[in-house]
C-alpha cells in the first residue's frame, strides 16, 4: 500500500506524526489531481484581484474527497429568523470506515448583499414597493464611464431558502476538503462569494466586456451550452428578459457569453430559484 493511502491509518492506528516523505507524498498527489483531472474554471479558479492563489470551487473540492476516499457529513443548524433565512452548517469528515478525521464549518444568509436584493421587473414594480423594502444599488460604469443606478427591491427570503442551504452546505464542504487534506497552500476558498467592492482595488475597475469574445475559445469563459442552459433555466423558472440583464448587469456582465465559469454554478442557482418548489441543484 502506498504512503499515500496510508495517511489517515497511520495518524488513527498509532497516533504517530507523519514522516516529511508521506506529507511531500500527500502535497504531490494533490498536485498531481490538479494538474491531470482538475479543469481552470470548472474545480479552481483565480477571481481577478484576489491574488493568484487558485481558489477551491465545489466541483474540486469533491474530487479532493474521492481522492482520498472521504466521506462528508453535513449537520445544518437553522440560524433563521421570520425576515430572513440563515443556515450554518459543520460538515463531519470520515474515512471509508467510518473514523472522524475532521470538520469545516459554513455559513450562509439571505441578508448576503447578492441575495437580499434583486434588480426590480419594471419601473411600476419599484415604485409600487414599500420605501423599506426598495433602494437605489450604484455601480461603475464601463471602461470607465459614469456611474449607473439600478432599481432593486428585497428578495423574497422563502423564494431562495434553499440555494441559501445549499450556499452554505458548499462552504463547509470546500473548507472540510482544505482542512482534512492539508490543501490550503494550493487553494483558497469562497473568495469567487464575495463582493467585487471587498476584493482590493484591482477588482474594483469594471471593465467593458470584449465585443467579439469567442466563449468556445476563451478559456475563462462558460460554453455557448452553458450559457444556452443558464438562459433555460431562468425562462423556464419565470424570469423576463430585463430580469435577466438587470441581475447580469450587477456583477458587470453584459452578456450571458460574459459570464465566467467561476459566476456559471452561482448564476444558474439564482436563475432556479424563483421557483420555490424547484431544488437548484438538480439542473445537468
Amino acid at each position: 500500500m502506498s504512503e499515500t493511502a496510508t495517511v489517515y491509518e497511520i495518524q488513527r492506528t498509532d497516533n504517530m506524526p507523519l514522516t516529511a516523505a508521506q506529507v511531500r507524498a500527500q502535497v504531490n498527489l494533490i498536485q498531481e489531481v490538479m494538474k491531470s483531472v482538475m479543469q481552470d474554471g470548472q474545480h479552481y479558479g483565480v477571481i481577478p484581484g484576489a491574488g493568484s492563489k487558485p481558489t477551491l470551487l465545489k466541483p474540486g473540492a469533491e474530487k479532493l474527497m474521492l481522492t482520498f476516499h472521504l466521506s462528508p457529513d453535513p449537520i445544518v443548524e437553522d440560524l433563521s429568523t421570520p425576515d430572513s433565512h440563515r443556515y450554518r452548517v459543520t460538515c463531519r469528515i470520515c474515512d471509508r470506515d467510518g473514523h472522524f478525521l475532521g470538520a469545516g464549518l459554513g455559513e450562509a444568509s439571505s441578508n448576503e448583499e447578492k441575495y437580499k436584493w434583486r434588480a426590480a421587473v419594471c419601473p411600476e414594480e419599484f415604485d409600487e414597493t414599500p420605501e423599506d423594502r426598495k433602494r437605489k444599488k450604484w455601480k461603475k460604469g464601463y471602461g470607465g464611464g459614469a456611474a449607473q443606478a439600478v432599481n432593486q427591491i428585497r428578495t423574497e427570503p422563502a423564494d431562495i431558502a434553499n440555494t441559501i442551504l445549499k450556499m452554505a452546505k458548499k462552504r463547509s464542504l470546500v473548507d472540510a476538503a482544505l482542512t482534512v487534506t492539508g490543501a490550503s497552500d494550493i487553494f483558497t476558498q469562497d473568495i469567487e462569494d464575495m463582493p467585487p467592492e471587498m476584493l482590493g482595488g484591482k477588482h474594483q475597475e469594471t471593465k467593458e466586456p470584449a465585443k467579439k469574445a469567442d466563449t468556445q475559445t476563451d478559456p475563462a469563459k462558460i460554453s455557448d451550452a452553458q450559457r444556452k442552459r443558464f438562459y433555460a433555466i431562468a425562462k423556464g423558472t419565470g424570469f423576463s428578459d430585463d430580469e435577466i440583464k438587470a441581475h447580469l448587469a450587477l456583477s458587470g456582465i453584459e452578456r450571458t457569453s460574459d459570464i465566467l465559469k467561476t459566476q456559471y454554478d452561482e448564476l444558474c442557482d439564482w436563475a432556479a430559484a424563483k421557483n420555490q418548489g424547484r431544488d437548484p441543484g438538480s439542473e445537468g
